[in-house]
């Protein structure tokens, strides 16, 4: 017994090594977890059992991976080194006991947490939706480092086990017992007689066959490498993130010899740890845990949804409600008016969910109720209509009366604040904002719209909400566009601008993609739509002072509404925009163009802090991040600010309000960050 596992040797001789992290309701892999680990292992060699099976006592999964906190405050190269070499020996000593060895997962198994399960013989897993197993590393700018790259290869093949690192996803224990990453996926409730089962086998932990292995060989790395980077190079901008192609480095230089393979592992993944992308990347990690905290899953436990508003947005957020397990009933003025939301809700669902029966349950929790009858049952009452308040404050007029007294009322608005909108409540403070951002399934960010009247228990239950359904939520006051759209539009009206003065569209989103922006502005405006856009922009245009581009207003007019209509600033061909080739670029400087959009995004920012729209920096970074995208190996708007330099950045705003106009000037918050 230590301090975070225990140790059982039942009446076959069979050792149960549990790990139940003493310090929190998650397994990590912490410095002193792996100590304790090692331990652990010494102790049960002692016992000279027939086997031993390694499990989880947690609820939530086996092990969700390394210490990434540590990661953050790591004091250099060579610290890195020795806990990499540490890690190495502990998971030798696992690897090269003198009896089989089992990991018995459910849940999550990720990073660290994997490479530890392929250090044992046999893995069994559960075969359920919750249990994902993966390396996720890339997306923390490095690479798997707790021998992972060797035992990986050496099971799968190298072109299984690169793609699922090179990927960063994570499979279901069906996908990887089909990929020979497990042994066994089993129903919860086998896993235990799946284990001994596999203790008893005498056949020899499975390896790649010799085919699996050939690109290992060193005449045909080279080539592999190239391919594999090339098809990398299509979906992640490798200059920004370039921990994949450090990965097949890594792996051209020292695939077929594993003692150089776990030599480059300590000492490429000590360097990388300690470079700025991951550092930054790591930092938006933990801003992501900081938002899954806000909200406690405990304090409320809703069960029952409500929306009102059939049209793309009600309809998808009633759709991924009831994907995430809650019973929901979707009202719109008639039953037409909801056929087309149902039929894309259950689109989403034969998209996500294999199994027939996940499927089934899914849709027969999404009940069509044009007559509001579900209002009465419901625990979060969500109204998704369209931008009118007049129309806002009808409908809260006839559902308030008919609510549980203790439900949630909230609106999905984008642009009215909340005191406008509950000027006829009875109860005004019940009413809180839950702003999704489109696409739903696809947006992670929730933001928390509350003002000084909203009750605190609805806030709580509001973000408590928004964990149940997998979001993260983010408390922000009652404002013009309140944190997102208040940020994203200075940024967007710029690039309008920049197409004004004779900017080329591409020219515009190349500057931004350069800068490390998921998507260009341009095609952001399209694909959400210039409808909406003007919309926003007009309802915050007074209180911000933004000019709306008349182009704008134009191309609106003349029905041209971006992606949906099929042009905009861009014609749209399958789904995808058309960008005209771009002649002479030369005479355009994209780090201008980058600093006219990306400043305004930040000047905005620094606004939004002067009012208390959001508490602290950290949290506006996680917002804006998780809600636009804003390149995460930069950290966050202010985390840019800061590494690029406060007063730097402050006199290049001055030099841009001297050659550009007063929508440049320095917001009065710079005062307070210098």
């Amino acid at each position: 017994m230590t301090r975070h596992f225990a140790i059982e040797k039942d009446a076959e001789g069979v050792a149960w090594l549990t790990f139940d992290n003493a310090d929190g309701g998650t397994n990590v892999l912490t410095d002193e977890v792996l100590e304790a680990f090692d331990q652990a292992l010494v102790q049960t060699a002692q016992l000279h059992p027939k086997g031993l099976v390694i499990r989880s006592a947690k609820t939530s999964g086996f092990i969700a991976g390394a210490d990434v906190k540590a990661f953050a405050r790591i004091p250099g190269v060579a610290s890195a080194e020795q806990h990499i070499r540490r890690v190495h020996e502990i998971f030798h000593r696992l690897e090269s006991m003198a009896f089989p060895t089992v990991a018995a997962i459910h849940g999550f198994c990720l990073g660290g947490g994997l490479e530890l399960a392929l250090a044992c013989d046999y893995r069994v897993c559960c075969d359920d939706d919750a249990t994902r197993l993966g390396f996720p590393e890339v997306k923390l700018g490095i690479f798997p480092g707790y021998g992972g790259t060797v035992r990986a290869t050496r099971l799968l093949g190298d072109l299984k086990a690169l793609g699922l690192m090179l990927g960063g996803r994570s499979i279901s224990g069906r996908t990887a017992r089909r990929m020979g990453l497990v042994d066994m996926a089993v129903p919860r409730r086998q896993l235990r007689p799946a284990a001994l089962k596999m203790l008893q086998r005498e056949a020899r932990p499975r390896r790649a066959s010799r085919s699996q292995r050939l690109p290992a060989l060193a005449p045909l790395r080279p080539l592999v490498s190239r391919v594999l980077a090339s098809q990398v190079g299509k979906h992640v901008n490798t200059e920004h993130y370039p921990a994949p192609l450090e990965l097949l480095r890594h792996w051209q230089a020292t695939a077929g010899d594993e003692s150089a393979m776990y030599a480059s592992e300590v000492r490429n993944v000590a360097r990388l740890v300690n470079a700025t992308p991951a550092q930054n990347l790591i930092r938006v990690f933990l801003l992501q845990d900081r938002l899954k905290a806000e909200g406690d899953k405990d304090a409320f436990q809703p069960a029952r949804v409500h929306v009102v508003g059939g049209g793309v947005m009600g309809g998808d957020i009633a759709a991924w409600c009831a994907l995430r397990g809650m019973q929901v009933t979707l009202q719109d003025r008639a039953p037409e008016y909801l056929t087309r939301a149902v039929s894309r809700a259950h689109a989403l669902f034969r998209h996500k969910l294999k199994d027939r029966y996940a499927l089934q349950a899914a849709i027969d929790r999404l009940m069509p109720d044009h007559r509001g009858d579900g209002v009465r049952s419901a625990d979060v009452v969500i109204e998704a209509i369209f931008e009118d308040i007049d129309a806002k404050r009808a409908l809260y007029a006839r559902l308030e009366p008919q609510m549980k007294p203790d439900a949630v009322l909230a609106t999905n608005t984008s642009s009215i604040p909340l005191g406008t909108l509950g000027e006829g409540l009875e109860r005004p403070g019940r009413l809180v904002g839950l702003h999704f951002f489109n696409p739903v399934v696809k947006m992670p960010l929730l933001e928390i719209v509350h003002d000084e009247t909203t009750e605190p228990d609805m806030i709580e239950k509001a973000a408590a909400f928004a964990r149940h359904i997998d979001k993260l939520p983010l408390e922000v006051r009652s404002s013009p566009g309140f944190l997102v759209n208040r940020v994203l539009m200075p940024y967007l009206l710029e690039a309008v601008e920049l197409l004004d003065e004779g900017v080329p569209g591409p020219l515009v989103d190349k500057a931004a993609l350069s800068f490390g922006m998921p998507m260009g502005p341009i095609e952001l405006a399209d694909t959400v739509g210039l409808d909406i856009c003007l919309s926003v922009a007009e309802k915050m245009a007074a209180a911000l002072h933004n000019t709306v581009p008349e182009r704008l207003r134009e191309l609106v007019a003349g029905g041209d509404l971006g992606r949906k209509s099929g042009k905009g600033f861009y014609a749209w061909r399958d789904g995808m925009a058309v960008k005209p080739a771009v002649a002479d670029q030369a005479r355009i400087e994209l780090a201008d163009v980058s600093d006219r959009l990306i400043l305004r995004l930040v000047n905005e920012s620094v606004a939004c802090l002067r009012e208390g729209v959001v508490a602290d920096e950290d949290l506006l970074d996680a917002g804006v991040v998780f809600g636009t995208g804003f390149a995460p190996f930069r950290g966050g708007p202010m985390h840019y600010v800061h590494s690029r330099g406060v007063g730097e950045v402050q006199r290049r705003l001055d030099e841009l309000e001297n050659r550009f106009g007063q929508h440049f000037h320095a917001d009065d918050g710079w005062t307070a960050l210098a």
